[in-house]
């Protein structure tokens, strides 16, 4: 479990006054460009995390401008440039603009024509009040120029200020224009720590049904950007929102166990893949369903079954964390160890966070002396290739492993010699 900082934000500010991301020169070269010849014109402004992330001085990774210019406008203008323009979703207006190390989406200036809650025909404008009447939320309506200026067409900035997320006129239109506008919204009120109005909270409930009509991959990809928030756990805090997640994502049915974080006296950032185990494991193979209806990667899939498998031995062997922690780290490594220490804190109601930093502690002291036998060393005693070689092998480490990792001459012949015969 990781500690946060409470420095960061303070760093950041100072930054912000200072050397203001917008000031960086490869971020000048992309906007001298899109002005060019047009220099009386609003041609292109941020907009989105980045303006938010700027006004909350933290520190602004990815950028997303917003722009009146076409595609084709677009890579005309940029067509004789350092500049590398990626044709990312054309079709909905969207180009990306490798600049060095920078990289940039734009989309150009949209408003929408119609809606199923999954896509949206929509055709381009000039206007960019009509593209903020299309968006989600008013804090993702702030544009800002490359000067600095804001452009707040729907008030974002106040409720920013006031850590308040808000649907762009009715809770319900925005919803049913796409459904996975909901999951968002339970993302962003927990970034923020917001409050729920009771309308939006009837227009949720009311619409739920319609998440049924998202693809799980958007889902999937929604639901990885709420569980990488550092404050995450917070979800218990928000009984309205607990109940929508679960209804949304029921096979996450241990989500009560982050509580147990709230009786510690520091905040700590938990790994997706570990925040997806505390919710998952349990003896029966409800992780396995998880992966099979959301189709998960590999990595994630195999990561879930070791650390299933982990706590199942653990289930099985009441000296886990104490007699047999060493022979634990020598088979399983101390990074499996670690997680599983911090899986079963969570699921267990009555181990305590001293126990937690108890075995933490005692499985960072604990040295692993480097097996001695190899197949060379076997081949000089006279044991040929082959199973036989392997079977040696394996008995050597159990019974080093089982002598506390050392082995009497006479029991490294007597197992050699058995396998000679």
């Amino acid at each position: 479990m990781k500690i946060l900082n409470p420095k960061i934000n303070l760093l950041e500010k100072i930054k912000n006054i200072f050397f203001p991301f917008y000031k960086k020169k490869e971020i000048r070269e992309i906007f001298n460009i899109f002005e060019k010849d047009r220099e009386d014109e609003r041609v292109a402004m941020f907009v989105g995390g980045c303006v938010r992330d700027y006004l909350n001085n933290i520190k602004v990774n990815d950028i997303d401008i917003a722009t009146i210019l076409s595609p084709e406008e677009i890579k005309e203008k940029f067509k004789k440039t350092k500049i590398k323009v990626i044709e990312t979703g054309i079709e909905h207006g969207s180009v990306t603009l490798l600049n060095g190390k920078f990289k940039f989406e734009v989309t150009t200036l949209r408003k929408d024509i119609k809606t199923d809650g999954r896509h949206a025909e929509v055709s381009f404008t000039d206007d960019w009040q009509e593209d903020s009447n299309r968006r989600d939320f008013t804090i993702n309506a702030i544009y800002m120029d490359c000067k600095g200026k804001i452009f707040d067409p729907q008030s974002g900035v106040n409720n920013l200020k006031n850590n308040f997320v808000k649907f762009i006129g009715d809770p319900v239109q925005r919803i049913e224009e796409d459904y996975l506008r909901i999951i968002r919204f339970i993302r962003f009120v927990l970034q923020y720590n917001s409050h729920i109005e009771k309308s939006t909270l009837e227009a949720i409930n009311t619409s739920l049904v319609g998440i049924k009509n998202i693809s799980k991959e958007r889902i999937l990809n929604e639901l990885f950007k709420i569980l990488s928030l550092k404050n995450f756990f917070s979800i218990t805090n928000h009984k309205n929102l607990q109940v929508i997640f679960s209804l949304i994502f029921p096979e996450l049915k241990y989500l009560e166990r982050l509580s147990k974080i709230k009786n510690l006296s520091s905040k700590f950032f938990l790994k997706r893949k570990i925040l997806l185990a505390i919710m998952l494991i349990d003896e029966s193979n409800n992780y396995e369903y998880f992966c099979h209806k959301y189709k998960v990667s590999n990595i994630i899939k195999i990561k879930l079954k070791d650390l299933h498998k982990a706590f199942l031995n653990h289930q099985n062997d009441k000296d886990y964390f104490t007699k047999n922690l060493k022979k634990n780290i020598f088979y399983h490594g101390k990074e499996k160890l670690k997680e599983l220490n911090i899986i079963v804190f969570f699921i267990f109601k009555e181990i305590n966070f001293k126990d937690y930093l108890k075995i933490s502690e005692n499985i960072g002291k604990i040295k692993i002396p480097k097996f001695p036998y190899d197949g060379n060393y076997l081949l000089s005693k006279n044991l040929i290739e082959g199973k036989k070689m392997g079977l040696a092998l394996e008995t050597l480490k159990k019974v080093w492993v089982d002598n506390n990792y050392t082995l009497t001459k006479e029991q490294e012949t007597e197992i050699i010699n058995k396998l000679k015969n």
